[in-house]
């Protein structure tokens, strides 16, 4: 989602990429919560960060507490974020509490995402 977002908000200004600590399947739900606010992410797939160690970043973020304990060394990145957001795949009972979680996740996510881009866009 923080991909998604990030692309939508500021894609003339960075290249964004996103990768896991191991290869997933995109979760409907987070399709659903995206579709909600505009933006379409099923043709997304999951990717593992081995493709992207050797490459130059400026900026590497982790989005969960999980993945930033198992997250390698970046040898290129210039600056290692971590921004904690609970893990909407963990979510549990029915669709509908699910949905809301996965809702309220990428908001937070959203919100934080604008809020980076804003500041960094300004230093461009």
């Amino acid at each position: 989602m923080a991909e998604a977002f990030l692309r939508a908000v500021d894609s003339d200004h960075f290249e964004v990429a996103s990768a896991g600590t191991e290869k997933t399947r995109l979760h409907p739900l987070a399709i659903r919560a995206m579709r909600e606010v505009g933006i379409d992410i099923a043709g997304c797939q999951s990717k593992t960060l081995d493709a992207f160690l050797n490459d130059r970043w400026d900026y590497v973020v982790t989005v969960c507490d999980s993945a930033n304990e198992m997250c390698p060394i970046f040898p290129g990145a210039t600056h290692r974020l971590h921004w904690s957001f609970a893990d909407p795949s963990q979510a549990t009972g029915g669709e509908d509490e699910q949905l809301n979680v996965f809702r309220a996740i990428r908001d937070e996510i959203s919100a934080r995402v604008h809020a980076w881009s804003d500041s960094h866009r300004s230093s461009l």
